[in-house]
């Protein structure tokens, strides 16, 4: 007899993620971050997203408030957070690495 695989439970994957994913929170059914960057980084951030979100076809909410960058990802809605978002969450951390080791 094979023993059956269980699947992760939806939860799992996300707390899994979000543990990978240093400094991302759930906020209800999106994930936040915060970011501390200069002004030039933030630019260079936001293109950075605005590229992969635009890849994946997914609006994140980013905005500049005292010194730091915030984004915000998940439906309007109030739909689950998708797997395209926590897979771009990866991908602003690796910008968010890149633009500021750059500096």
């Amino acid at each position: 007899m094979r023993a059956r695989r269980q699947r992760a439970t939806r939860s799992d994957y996300l707390s899994d993620a979000l543990a990978l994913l240093g400094g991302w929170k759930q906020d209800g059914v999106q994930l936040t971050r915060t970011l501390a960057c200069d002004d030039s980084q933030h630019a260079a951030l936001t293109e950075r997203i605005k590229v992969a979100a635009d890849t994946l076809r997914i609006r994140p909410t980013i905005r500049r408030l005292d010194g730091h960058t915030q984004i915000c990802l998940g439906a309007s809605d109030g739909g689950a957070i998708t797997d395209g978002e926590v897979t771009l969450a990866a991908r602003i951390e690796d910008a968010y690495r890149t633009v500021v080791g750059a500096s």
